[in-house]
């Protein structure tokens, strides 16, 4: 039966609080610190993006803990007292360690409730990309295909979709060690986005050093028209996350429905959760689509 398991993820999906209700997905909040006090990532619920961003701009320190075994454990046992089985999609181990946290709470969960299935599946992937994934998870979910076949097909579509960054601002990559002072310091001068994606471990990788933000908003559509099943003719949906930038991630929306001109819906813009955000800071946008199979 259909309604027999739920499909859950966690908060770094970076869909809306009323896009996970209205699909039907549950969801298991990561935590941040900011200026030293712990918060749920709970979806902008707590603190509202804007403000979250303002603070981190005006110099707060952040830092994030991913959701430990106990935490599973207790979200789990939920619904297995309900007699349901699981299907919980990690973030991505390649920038995370959760899902061996989450797995470590299955295995525990399995001496109790022997006859219940629970599936813990990579996602390789992150923010709304991670969350274009559970919304097809959905779907199928809900045009009743059973949970050990919609784990398999998990399994052999999550690669398709395409994870594709750019920033517009180094200073928390600088910040965090993820650039150094003195490469921060030349792109900042010579006005370089870095253009990133997520490889086929669901690492985030560098891929083009392109000057000046008019140039990286076209070069991203451009990796879209390159990777997008059917090219243009692409009738999938297409997300986007932003840490305040919403105007240069609406002109990225503007171009995407330019260019493709039979998109499922228009593009849906999403906010980069707390979580991700914490690292990325304000002036990145994500691109997310659903197209070949990503590689190294």
């Amino acid at each position: 039966m259909n309604n027999n398991y739920i499909l859950s993820c966690c908060s770094t999906a970076d869909l809306s609080k009323e896009h996970f209700e209205a699909i039907g997905v549950h969801y298991i909040c990561f935590h941040y610190q900011l200026d030293g006090k712990e918060y749920p990532d709970d979806l902008g619920q707590t603190i509202p993006f804007s403000e979250f961003y303002s603070r981190m701009a005006a110099g707060a320190s952040t830092a994030t803990s991913q959701v430990n075994v106990q935490e599973y454990k207790d979200y789990f046992e939920g619904f297995l007292r309900q007699g349901l089985d699981i299907l919980h999609v990690c973030l991505s181990t390649g920038i995370s360690g959760t899902c061996n946290s989450a797995c470590i709470a299955r295995d525990q969960l399995h001496l109790k409730y022997p006859k219940r299935k629970i599936y813990i599946v990579d996602s390789l992937g992150a923010s709304s990309g991670y969350g274009l994934l559970m919304d097809k998870l959905a779907e199928l979910k809900a045009s009743r295909m059973d949970i050990d076949s919609l784990n398999s097909w998990l399994l052999q579509n999550r690669l398709r979709v395409h994870h594709w960054f750019f920033s517009t601002d180094l200073t928390f990559y600088i910040r965090g060690g993820r650039i150094s002072k003195a490469s921060g310091a030349i792109g900042t001068l010579l006005n370089i986005c870095p253009l990133l994606n997520m490889d086929h471990m669901g690492r985030l990788t560098l891929r083009y050093k392109i000057r000046t933000k008019k140039k990286v908003i076209r070069a991203i559509v451009d990796r879209m028209e390159e990777h997008a099943e059917d090219g243009r003719s692409y009738s999938g949906k297409c997300y986007i996350s932003q840490s305040a930038c919403e105007e240069d991630a609406r002109e990225v929306a503007r171009l995407v429905e330019e260019r493709f001109p039979n998109l499922n819906g228009k593009v849906e813009i999403n906010n980069i959760g707390t979580t991700i955000g914490s690292h990325t800071g304000p002036g990145t946008v994500a691109l997310f689509f659903w197209g070949d199979k990503r590689t190294k």
